[in-house]
């Protein structure tokens, strides 16, 4: 075990651990770093913990319990050390796999982007897990939240997020933009103001693309899910967003062929079930409508397209591919459209960091708001975890005991279940169903709700246990 300066380890607590051949391993008595949070990080964070000890308490009758250890970044970090993050934060989280944390302020000024981007990548959290559903009363600006159910994989490591850019004005956007100039003349022509312009970089690679991907196919075949969005901008970014679809797909019936069908194949197969004399050009006709208008090369891949499908038949023919995971891909402007008003055809999203952060913010004002949307960040190959409130620190309301919690508490529902404690999940659920049907909520929630009894933060983590 590593040595911490300011860090205190329980010491009646075992670390989790991993097997890679079977993922973690948690003992009875696990140590679980968490980060209280900023701002109005405190007040969720004590009611958020009597809840999870009530229900693990409930659940496993003494025989389990956290132990909690504090980790230290943000302001409290901050004031306590001169150090938005410290290293030994770092190697807490690296050290005890799983770990939780509230919402943490951004510092102004130089050496961080984001706290939270910073942990992400320091760790390779490379999945950003958003999941989506109503609780029955939540109020929704929607007519049928209830059909809200679904599962985003936001990629967390590339895409804009990575940070190159090149300020207007510098000597560094100036020495890219020379540089662009002499080397791709092209490019730099396409720039309408090079003069003024601050430019990005979106880096998007075949490595980041598929273990988002599979990490996605893998947790909906565990969970039974019916169907992978691949959301992406490829008809405008062929070459980062395009690819990020090309090879999700590639990467889906490369290692999961036998479990999965793309919606073509379903179409291709499906024509053939209709029509079992169906020639591969009529096929291929009834798949691309546009079939007739295209060269003899693009005909050719698109017969070639029904041949492979068709290969297909002894494991997804007659019906077969109907029980498998079907792969799909839409366009984002469109699926931010679809969600609403078509959600039911959305099951789990994976999709680049930039769409996902947009898309699960959308979603999450569907069934309740971002106050009540719980996020985890993950990286199912080393089983490094960290599971956080998706909502900002709301400074206003700090230390007045008024916000609701149940963003890290339902957070922390996601990290029992990860942990293999579905027990202590359900109960959370439960309680949060419970107290919500019975409208006693907080201030977020009651303004919104005819007859709504208000209760302060700390006051609904209680209803939440009794309702356990």
């Amino acid at each position: 075990m590593a040595q911490y300066t300011h860090i205190k380890v329980p010491t009646d607590g075992a670390k989790i651990t991993l097997a890679p051949s079977k993922g973690i391993t948690v003992p009875d008595n696990p140590i679980i770093p968490f980060i209280e949070g900023d701002g109005t990080g405190r007040d969720i964070w004590r009611a958020s913990a009597r809840v999870f000890d009530a229900a693990v308490e409930k659940a496993y009758k003494g025989k389990r319990k956290v132990r909690w250890m504090e980790v230290y970044a943000g302001e409290k970090s901050f004031k306590m050390f001169k150090d938005w993050l410290p290293d030994e934060t770092v190697q807490a989280f690296k050290e005890f796999l799983v770990g939780i944390k509230g919402p943490l302020t951004t510092p102004i000024g130089g050496g961080f982007r984001s706290l939270n981007v910073t942990l992400r990548i320091l760790l390779d959290l490379y999945v950003c897990l958003r999941p989506v559903r109503y609780y029955n009363g939540v109020p929704s600006p929607v007519k049928h939240p209830e059909f809200v159910d679904m599962v985003v994989f936001r990629e967390n490591t590339e895409d804009i997020y990575t940070g190159i850019e090149f300020i207007n004005g510098t000597e560094d956007n100036k020495k890219f933009k020379s540089l662009l100039k002499e080397n791709f003349s092209k490019e730099y022509a396409k720039i309408r103001f090079p003069e003024t312009s601050g430019i990005a970089i979106k880096p998007v690679s075949v490595e980041g693309t598929e273990r988002l991907v599979r990490a996605a196919i893998k947790w909906s075949l565990a969970n039974k899910r019916k169907n992978i969005n691949i959301v992406h901008k490829g008809n405008i970014m062929k070459y980062t967003e395009g690819a990020f679809k090309d090879w999700g797909y590639a990467l889906a019936k490369r290692e999961f062929r036998n479990d999965v069908v793309t919606e073509r194949e379903t179409w291709i197969l499906g024509n053939k079930e209709q029509k079992p004399g169906l020639s591969v050009e009529d096929n291929a006709k009834a798949i691309d409508p546009g079939f007739d208008m295209m060269s003899p090369s693009q005909q050719d891949d698109i017969k070639k397209e029904v041949e492979e499908a068709l290969k297909l038949w002894p494991t997804h023919g007659d019906g077969k591919w109907k029980s498998k995971l079907l792969i799909k891909d839409s366009i984002a402007d469109v699926t931010l459209q679809f969600v609403l008003i078509r959600p039911k055809d959305y099951d789990v999203i994976a999709t680049l960091n930039l769409n996902g952060d947009y898309l699960s913010d959308a979603l999450a004002a569907q069934v309740g708001g971002i106050g009540i949307a719980p996020g985890a960040n993950i990286n199912y190959v080393t089983g490094h975890a960290i599971f956080e409130a998706t909502h900002g620190t709301a400074p206003k309301y700090a230390d007045l005991d008024k916000v609701n919690p149940g963003s890290v508490i339902l957070s922390g529902e996601m990290m029992f279940r990860y942990m293999g404690w579905p027990e202590a999940a359900d109960l959370i659920v439960k309680g949060l169903e419970g107290a919500i049907a019975k409208k006693t909520v907080t201030y977020d929630f009651e303004r919104l709700m005819p007859g709504a009894r208000l209760v302060k933060c700390s006051e609904f983590g209680e209803a939440i246990i009794n309702n356990m």
